[in-house]
């Protein structure tokens, strides 16, 4: 059986002449695409505010429908975020399904969620986003009865299944933040045991398709680490839901994790900013944030300020950040270079990685030690240990016991410093 498939017309209202009105627009286009809608048109107005009842001008309402039937469309996307009575009111009026921006990344974050946590956000979220719209929803169902007397008997069928399908959903979004809290339990279990361990992390953040996932891939086959560690990278919006989580083990016996994280964009429901939160809480606990930036695209500042302003909104902040400028060939731009907290690079080529990892070494690693430890024979085990957790330069056996040249975290300096001989 053919699927039908959806063609749709993107609706945009550029408010007070939004410099990145456009290419909102485009990433509508996208993220319709994602959703394997073919875009068949577009309709755009220029206002100074949205109209409350319609979203655009009334007047646009019947130019709107005369080209969805035009070019034989069967769905209206909308570039904002809809209130109840919008979607109520463009659903009678142009006598087709009508959905919003939230809505549709909504669903495609639903589509592509795959651990258990991941899809409890998404459902939460998804939920959220329906209570207040359930009249809407609901506009077919029967009216019937009304206002003769009060008595639940003279309520109307379809009054009746909405309160019903409200406490339904009201029960299910109790249930489902009360799993996810079992989750963020784990999650902070598992945080504390690497903070023990004192292992050094390194989250990825950036816009969704910067090319997160190809950075922490290249660096995974940079050092060698067999491929089933890789994450799931494609050309395409939020293809990346999951925090992925991988131990790089350099070559001279340091370590860090480092964190991928799911990708931004503009105009995020704040229902997926407050689901994600816990997703971005890897973010909150790093040591290095790397954020990564598609510096080929033309509005690639603007995303980063979207990036910026997501991270703040969840509570990330005043940690060290790297800037990734990725995909520098397609730019045009002079490649691979550092300049401060800023290299370019291309991270499919692959170029620059050796130049990144030596930036997170510097950053993650300052607090290191190099110094000189005399350690007698009889305390063979401290040897085998900074064999195994430390850097060693060269190791010469003396006559009180061996003589190692080697660099050492921090807390181990000062654990083993009565063996340091100056």
């Amino acid at each position: 059986m053919e699927t039908l498939i959806e063609k749709g017309i993107l609706v945009g209202v550029n408010l007070q002449k939004n410099s990145h009105f456009e290419y909102s627009m485009e990433e509508l286009a996208n993220l319709a695409e994602a959703l394997n809608v073919e875009v068949v048109g577009t309709v755009t107005q220029n206002l100074e505010r949205v109209t409350p009842s319609h979203y655009v001008g009334t007047g646009k309402i019947e130019e709107i429908k005369a080209f969805f039937d035009e070019v034989d469309a069967n769905i209206v996307i909308f570039n904002d975020e809809l209130s109840p009575s919008q979607i109520r009111n463009l659903e009678r009026d142009l006598e087709c399904k009508v959905i919003d921006r939230t809505m549709l990344i909504l669903d495609i974050f639903g589509r592509r969620a795959k651990t258990r946590e991941a899809q409890m956000q998404v459902e939460l979220a998804q939920l959220q986003y329906m209570l207040p719209r359930l009249v809407g929803l609901h506009a077919s169902l029967s009216r019937q009865g009304g206002g003769t007397g009060g008595g639940f008997k003279n309520r109307g069928a379809g009054e009746t299944k909405l309160e019903l399908d409200r406490r339904k959903i009201e029960d299910q979004i109790a249930k489902i933040k009360k799993d996810l809290e079992v989750v963020k339990d784990q999650r902070e279990t598992q945080r504390k045991q690497r903070r023990k361990n004192a292992m050094p992390v390194v989250s990825i953040v950036g816009y969704t398709n910067a090319g997160k996932s190809t950075i922490m891939n290249q660096l995974l086959r940079k050092i060698g680490q067999e491929d089933n560690k890789q994450v799931f990278e494609k050309d395409m919006l939020f293809a990346t839901l999951e925090t992925s989580v991988r131990n790089i083990e350099l070559p001279d016996n340091k370590s860090f994790l480092l964190t991928d994280t799911v990708g931004f964009v503009s105009k995020l429901p704040h229902h997926l900013v407050k689901a994600f939160r816990s997703t971005l809480e890897e973010a909150r606990e790093a040591d290095l944030l790397l954020h990564v930036v598609d510096v080929s695209n033309e509005e690639y500042r603007f995303m980063m300020d979207v990036t910026n302003d997501t991270l703040k909104a969840v509570g990330v902040e005043d940690i060290p950040t790297i800037y990734v400028y990725n995909k520098s060939d397609l730019a045009g731009v002079e490649y691979p270079l550092v300049s401060g907290d800023n290299i370019w690079i291309s991270a499919k080529q692959p170029v620059g990685l050796d130049e990144l990892l030596l930036m997170i070494r510097k950053q993650i690693f300052s607090d290191y030690v190099k110094c000189d430890m005399l350690i007698p024979y009889d305390q063979g085990g401290v040897v085998s240990y900074l064999n195994t957790n430390a850097t060693i330069f060269n190791t010469s056996y003396e006559e009180k016991g061996t003589l190692l040249s080697v660099e050492v975290k921090e807390s181990d300096f000062n654990k083993y410093e009565h063996f340091v001989v100056k």
